[in-house]
């Protein structure tokens, strides 16, 4: 346990990341995302990063779902008034945008998809068409495609690509953020659940292990594992992790009169901050919270975060309803910006009961604020706490761990203090300039190593040209007859059709297999729907 020391056979960062690379700048790069603003940790890292680029002068087009909730929804900032106008009378298309002043550098596409029930900040993208794409942004292939946390509309986009002919595939760079089979495991009831994350695990492996993603950044070991067990190989993985705002998450932020609101005859302040879904590991939280008051321990737990599905939400509140009914466990709802600072800095503890993440911002905005983590021994965290020096880390499954790790801190304020400082120091090392400039590193490496091969290329094939010249046609002719298609590719109309074909197969694929997920999510919603007028109407089984 402890903190991640990069692998043998990622890619080298010996540059100095405290520089943004110029040959980046000017490039066209087409930014897909399955969700984009400060709606969720990884739709913030995917802004931050694009306002990154773009502020260094890379010109950034954003694909991603139109925004389902009102909560957070990201509008680019317009330059002018002009543009405003411009912006907002096109805000009901799937697609619109804010230009500067080389016209495409604020670009952003909305497409359609269909929410998912239990998070409905995310979306199952509609078949879309990667020609299109091109066309509303840059209206030509752009030098780099980044797919961040790749899902439904990832997919789509990898397996289209790799239709095309090897000279007109673009380069792909992707980000790995979210544990979409784990979610799966989570989510699906058995055996369904298994056959999700199988399927989940081959699509992810034919997609990725394809010569035209050259590097797919995962932010934890947890992640290399799957990814290696997927067959992906060791030469295309490197390591990304998280950066946290310092300044703004801090403990200077300590507000001693949320302090004495929550906890007015001074218990220990818990903190969760999480997303309220199954899949964050709440009744497990719940679990802890009941065994600490079973234990006697004098403890708030304030828990900030929400679902935008009001009947989601309720049903994990129900699990903590008797002790939130004595006060113990306090419900924040969604915070942001300064008030988020203050109910971190102003905690003891903080939470962590989630085993899907690939990273867990939320604990390094934690340590960000000098505040000592007890999270479970799975995924994400466990590379960014130092057990026993910034926090500490349990077995995933082991309740009584986990609330005997809380049990300690909670006696201990000295103890609190000194990981608290530790979590502080280890939070300062990691700034999201020098993250974001190692994805901009990668990216220009990867637009020059695609140049460098179109160069290769095109001269190998004036030498063969050369060389070729003067040769028998009939040798030609047997050349081409040797090939059971030879006479069908030498058509380019023919060709076409047949690229056509194939990929019009690919997207009836994906299409399915979406109308499938699709049916089964609407019952879902139907099940959280009908148990919602449920519990509204008092009934009891």
């Amino acid at each position: 346990m402890g903190t991640l020391s990069a692998p043998p056979g990622v890619h080298g960062s010996a540059e100095d990341l405290s520089v943004f690379p110029e040959s980046l700048r000017g490039k066209r790069i087409l930014l897909c995302s399955e969700s984009f603003g400060p709606v969720n940790g990884v739709s913030r890292t995917t802004l931050m990063l694009v306002n990154h680029l773009r502020a260094n002068g890379a010109v950034v087009a954003v694909v991603a779902p139109h925004n389902h909730t009102q909560h957070n929804t990201f509008v680019p900032k317009p330059d002018d008034p002009q543009e405003e106008a411009a912006a907002s009378s096109s805000s009901s298309s799937s697609s619109s945008s804010s230009s500067s002043s080389n016209g495409v550098q604020n670009l952003e596409v909305r497409i359609h998809g269909y929410p998912l029930p239990y998070n409905p900040e995310l979306s199952i993208v509609y078949p879309v068409r990667l020609s299109s794409l091109y066309r509303q942004t840059f209206g030509s292939p752009p030098d780099l495609i980044y797919l961040a946390s790749p899902a439904s509309l990832g997919f789509q986009v990898m397996l289209q690509l790799r239709q095309q002919p090897r000279e007109s595939q673009v380069p792909i760079i992707c980000n790995f953020q979210t544990d979409l089979a784990g979610y799966c495991a989570i989510l699906f009831p058995p055996p369904f659940g298994d056959l999700a994350v199988a399927a989940f695990s081959r699509v992810q492996s034919f997609l990725f292990q394809h010569p035209s993603v050259r590097t797919l950044f995962y932010p934890s070991r947890f992640v290399r594992r799957y990814l290696e067990k997927s067959g992906v190989g060791a030469g295309k993985l490197e390591l990304l992790q998280r950066g946290v705002d310092t300044a703004l998450f801090h403990p200077a932020r300590r507000s001693e009169a949320l302090r004495r609101a929550l906890a007015p005859c001074g218990e220990i302040i818990l903190i969760c901050v999480a997303r309220l879904a199954g899949e964050k590991g709440f009744d497990f939280l719940a679990a802890a919270a009941r065994s600490l008051d079973a234990r006697g321990v004098a403890f708030r737990l304030y828990i900030v975060g929400g679902n935008r599905n009001a009947a989601v939400e309720a049903e994990i509140k129900d699990s903590f309803a008797p002790l939130a009914a004595r006060g113990k466990v306090v419900f924040a709802g969604f915070q942001v910006g300064e008030l988020l600072a203050a109910a971190y800095a102003s905690a003891d503890v903080f939470l962590h009961a989630s085993t899907t993440e690939t990273f867990g911002l939320v604990v390094l905005e934690s340590m960000a604020s000098g505040v000592p983590v007890v999270a479970r021994d799975e995924g994400g965290p466990s590379d960014t706490v130092r057990h026993g020096e910034t926090g500490f880390l349990t077995p995933p499954d082991d309740l009584a761990a986990f609330v005997d790790k809380v049990v300690v801190l909670a006696a201990d304020p000295a103890l609190r203090e000194r990981l608290g400082q530790n979590a502080r120091r280890q939070a300062e090392g990691a700034t999201w300039e020098r993250i974001n400039n190692k994805v901009a590193r990668r990216m220009a490496d990867v637009i020059e190593e695609r140049e460098r091969e179109r160069v290769l290329t095109e001269g190998a094939q004036r030498l063969s040209k050369v060389q070729g010249h003067g040769a028998s046609p009939r040798g030609a002719d047997f050349a081409n007859a040797t090939s059971v298609f030879g006479w069908l590719l030498q058509n380019d109309a023919t060709r076409a059709r047949i690229v056509d074909a194939r990929l019009a197969g690919g997207i009836a694929v994906i299409s399915v297999s979406w109308v499938v997920v699709g049916v089964y999510l609407v019952f879902i919603k139907a099940g959280i729907w009908v148990k919602a007028q449920v519990l509204r109407s008092g009934i009891k089984f």
